[in-house]
């Protein structure tokens, strides 16, 4: 198969990827750790878990599943495996987009051969891209399909960053953004949300013409917001910060699923009409670009108290009050894909904190940011909480409480 040629998924299927942050259990600081964490392993899990871009990182991948249940058992084994190898080494697993005070000029690079060349490549740019986030994969029928899903969903990419903002501090100080992450990878090329390409031969031609140009190498350097993988048949939803726990990955998971599939046969959507011609080319229809890029600032800046911008009839709503108005939509397209649990579970959180103000909210009643760190570990594959104090030289006990409960 060449870079040409979309594989087609005939079902929405799933594919999640969490990227995982690696915590000292005594200092709560980022450590290096991957290599390690790796090593306790088995072999059989080395498609799934893998290194990132920093050491301090893990990456935790599904197979290709069928359902947010089947996603669910997924993870949850895989990460009852992570996090016992990661106690094993005295680590903990921390879920969120930045990490609070450590520094990313302390962070080693991951011995891959294509990460130290990016490094070379990228300096700075890329050395300080200290984030972790939410990946997730939705199969669709063909490349014009993909496109046509990347085309419109942007319209929703800030109510997802909304959702799922997590980042509110970086290098030991609150930002003021409740999702600091899409604001440090704003300083990539080719970052945030794409252009709209209307089909599948324009994206060929756009990507031919960056490679031309040695802009590119391949279609990875497009650290777009969302993008087509071709390799995989799906649409890669990537705006969303890694939330705070399992339980709102499966309901974000749901909500893109549900929003893909939707997109992809052409339904009328709330803050979406279907577009008129097949080409996708219709410009009437077509948003301003820079309502979405504004609507994605206002996300970061907010959470789901941003007053977005309905980028059709320029009115202005909560991004919660939006969010539950979608997954109403939805309603029945997530029974039809029976995720409808999951995203129930996700509308009842849109009266709740975001993961930032849950942050946020520890610091204040602590004074340290340390305890913001904890509350981010507890936040683990089975729902359960973590011990409140983790032994500081004697890991035994926080292995077998992995081992016994995950």
């Amino acid at each position: 198969m060449t870079e040409n040629q979309f594989r087609a998924s005939g079902l929405p299927t799933l594919g999640v990827e969490l990227e995982l942050q690696l915590v000292d259990a005594s200092t709560m600081m980022l450590r290096c750790g991957v290599d390690s964490l790796l090593a306790e392993l088995p072999s059989t899990l080395g498609g799934s878990v893998k290194r990132e871009f920093h050491s301090c990182c893990v990456e935790v991948n599904t197979d290709v599943c069928g359902s947010v249940d089947e996603v669910r058992r997924d993870l949850k084994a895989k990460l009852r495996r992570v996090a016992s190898a990661a106690a094993h080494r005295g680590l903990l697993l921390a879920w969120g987009g930045t990490h609070p005070f450590s520094h990313w000029k302390d962070q080693a690079i991951a011995s891959e051969p294509r990460y130290r060349a990016l490094a070379d490549s990228y300096q700075e740019t890329l050395l300080r891209q200290l984030t972790f986030g939410l990946h997730v994969h939705v199969g669709v029928p063909s490349g014009d399909a993909a496109i046509n899903v990347c085309d419109r969903i942007r319209d929703y990419l800030p109510m997802l960053l909304a959702l799922s903002a997590n980042s509110p501090y970086w290098c030991g100080r609150a930002t003021g953004l409740q999702s600091h992450r899409v604001d440090v990878m704003g300083s990539l090329p080719s970052a945030g949300i794409p252009p709209r390409l209307g089909n599948w031969q324009s994206y060929l031609d756009l990507v031919k013409q960056l490679a031309d140009c040695g802009l590119i190498e391949t279609p990875k350097d497009l650290w777009w917001d969302v993008r087509p993988s071709p390799m995989h048949g799906t649409v890669e939803v990537r705006i969303c910060d890694m939330p705070l726990g399992l339980e709102m990955v499966l309901g974000l998971t749901s909500l893109i699923q549900c929003l893909v599939y939707a997109l992809s046969r052409g339904d009328d959507l709330p803050g979406s009409p279907a577009l008129a011609s097949q080409d996708g080319r219709d410009s009437d229809r077509s948003p301003h670009q820079m309502i979405l890029e504004r609507n994605r600032w206002l996300a970061s800046r907010h959470g789901l108290d941003a007053p977005l911008v309905d980028p059709y009839t320029h009115g202005k709503a909560p991004a919660r009050v939006l969010a539950r108005g979608l997954i109403d939509h939805l309603t029945n397209v997530a029974k039809e894909l029976d995720c409808a649990l999951s995203l129930r579970s996700l509308r009842a959180k849109t009266w709740g904190p975001t993961g930032a103000l849950s942050q946020l909210s520890a610091h204040s009643r602590t004074g340290n940011l340390t305890e913001v760190v904890r509350l981010m570990t507890r936040a683990d594959s089975s729902g359960l909480r973590h011990p409140s104090l983790v032994p500081s030289r004697d890991h035994e006990p926080l292995m077998g409480y992995y081992e016994a409960n995950l």
